[in-house]
């Protein structure tokens, strides 16, 4: 299965990163140290989505723990509702642009009508959970 895409889910080559909501970056990079031995291999605020992330490497992927930066912040918000916990999951796509087009010509909902930049100089896009089955997704092209 790798980068090639070979796993068979058609625009979906890999799970790039599961995120986590958390209240306290800094302890919950130091759980997942002691618990896991974990290490952080990228840490990064992104201010257009008032955000701080810190990435955990697990095989080619990552656990990507997200704390809000500003009270507005659509985590700030998922925090306030729901606690802490799985956030969303980002999917690797080969185009990002292609592989949200597939989702509105499937009459999904999205998030993002265009794909942005991202972390780490990606390019991603959200689909709405409603249109993926409880789950917020992240198309993620490196």
């Amino acid at each position: 299965m790798g980068a090639e895409g070979t796993s068979g889910g058609g625009l979906l080559t890999e799970i790039d990163h599961v995120a986590i909501a958390v209240a306290d970056l800094d302890a919950a990079v130091a759980w997942y140290e002691r618990a896991f031995g974990a290490q952080v291999v990228h840490r990064e605020r992104v201010e257009s989505d008032g955000v701080e992330e810190a990435l955990l490497a697990v095989a080619d992927s990552f656990v990507q723990l997200l704390t809000p930066t500003r009270e507005d912040s659509p985590v700030a918000k998922f925090l306030a509702s729901r606690g802490e916990g799985l956030h969303h999951v980002g999917y690797r796509v080969a185009d990002c642009a292609a592989a949200l087009q597939a989702v509105k010509d499937s009459g999904g909902r999205v998030i993002d009508e265009q794909p942005r930049p991202g972390s780490r100089g990606t390019t991603v896009a959200f689909v709405h959970p409603k249109a993926a089955f409880g789950t917020l997704i992240e198309l993620v092209q490196e």
